[in-house]
Parts: structure tokens; sequence; C-alpha cells
């Protein structure tokens, strides 16, 4: 038979993926195996998915992604170390018709920032956090962040994190679900497709709860740093299933946007 009876029209082809109008063609500086990548894709489509791209403002932190405004086809501003959220409320009080979001570090946010996020969260300031926890401060070469796990070594703790020396980890989503003020509340990560695929759901619900108004909306991404943990990138994600997630539990905390579309319904 005719190989050319089976193949399909060109303007019958439906792309199944396609590159996100709200991502640069700027290539990513990210090492090799992070996801920090993946995290930007994501966010990206659900812009556009939102249709919301002409009036969103990213919020870019001190950290790896410091350069996000680079990657993020929106417009963009530069925060100081940790204070994004205080950025993003002033920019979502003088122009609340704006989509606005944070993406920050555990080190930038659990650290440095963590009174910023906390009040943010408190006021119930209607904008949106996206948390990259990779349990280091990657970018200033390893040291130990507040999400650091216990017995964990870093270039701070070379004999493993201990309760004496640093304290316990923090655990940023269970502190902050017990705030009013959080109308979306959830903790994802990204080392396999059935994981990416529920990221992207509550980054999306984050997004909609800023979109309705309902108030301060976060999404922990619990992510690998392959280069500081001393790992390949197949291991970081093994001891992403294996180690990270018994200390940071996958949990949807405060959905307060299903509560409204229930009590609309």
């Amino acid at each position: 038979m005719n190989q050319s009876m089976h193949q399909t029209p060109t303007d019958q082809v439906k792309p199944v993926y396609t590159y996100p109008d709200s991502l640069t063609e700027v290539p990513l500086r990210y090492c090799p195996g992070c996801t920090h990548g993946i995290a930007h894709r994501l966010v990206a489509e659900v812009i556009d998915e939102l249709g919301v791209r002409e009036r969103t403002v990213a919020i870019a932190p001190v950290g790896c992604s410091v350069y996000a405004y680079e990657y993020f086809n929106t417009d963009a501003v530069q925060a100081a170390h940790g204070r994004g959220p205080a950025v993003a409320t002033g920019i979502k009080r003088t122009r609340p018709d704006t989509i606005v979001f944070t993406y920050q570090g555990d080190g930038d946010l659990a650290s440095i920032g963590l009174a910023e996020v906390i009040h943010a969260a408190a006021r119930a300031e209607n904008f949106t956090v996206i948390f990259v926890n990779n349990a280091v401060f990657g970018m200033t070469q390893g040291q130990m962040a507040p999400t650091t796990l216990m017995g964990q070594k870093t270039t701070t703790t070379p004999r493993g994190r201990t309760i004496e020396q640093g304290g316990h980890p923090l655990n940023i989503c269970e502190l902050l679900a017990q705030i009013p003020g959080v109308a979306y509340l959830a903790r994802e990560t990204m080392i396999a497709p059935k994981y990416v695929m529920r990221a992207k759901r509550s980054i999306k619900k984050a997004f909609q709860a800023q979109m309705q108004e309902l108030g301060f909306s976060l999404v922990e991404l619990v992510s690998s740093c392959p280069t500081w943990w001393r790992m390949k990138p197949l291991e970081a994600f093994a001891h992403i299933e294996e180690k990270m997630l018994v200390q940071y539990p996958l949990e949807v905390f405060v959905d307060k946007l299903k509560e409204a579309n229930d009590s609309s319904g």
C-alpha cells in the first residue's frame, strides 16, 4: 500500500504541545537536572491558558532564579532578597487589575523573606507565590537552608544538619495553613509526569484564586538540586521521593476556590 495514503495533511495536524507564549526563548541558565525549567514552563502555560499574559507581573527573587525576568514574557520586577511579597503587595494594591506572582526559592522565602510571606498571608494579599524548595541555598554554593533535611550535608553542615546546630526543618505550607488569609495552598513536586500534571493543576488554581480575589495563594514545589546535593539528576529525583517527600508530603492544604465554586453552584 502506498505510504502516502497514511500521511495526515499538514493543515489537519493538531499539536499536543507548543512553546508557551509567556516563556521567552532565552536559554535557561540552570544546572542539568534542576527542575526550575519545568516550573517556569508550567507557570507560563498557566498564564497562557488563563489569557492573562498582557496584565501579568512577575517578581524575580535573589537566588538561582534571579534571572527569571529574562524567561517570563511578561512585565517583571526584580526584588531585594526575600522582599518579593512586599514588592508584590505594592504592585497589586496600586494596580489591582494586574495578575502578580512571585517566584522564590527556599533560601529567599523561608529564611530572609519569612516575615514578608507570613504577613502577606495574614493580610490576605491577593497575589500568588511560586515557592521552589530544593533544601539548600543553591546560588551561593549550597549552604544550609531552613528547609534542609535532618542529617543532610551542605557546605555549612559538612557533617549533616543537627538540631543543636541548625534546629528543625521548616515546613512552610503547614505554617501558612493556619492563617485565615490564605485562599489556596498546596505542595507539589515535578519528578514524574503524573506529578508535573498535579503541579500544573495547583498552579492554575492558585492563579484562579487570585483572579477571583479570594486572597493569598502559594504553591510549593519540592525540587532538585543535583549540583549541591552532589548527585546525578536521577539520583536527585530518587532522593526527593525517598527523603524529601517524607519531610514535605504532597497535599492541598487550603482550597477556598473549591469552596467558593461549590457555594455558587
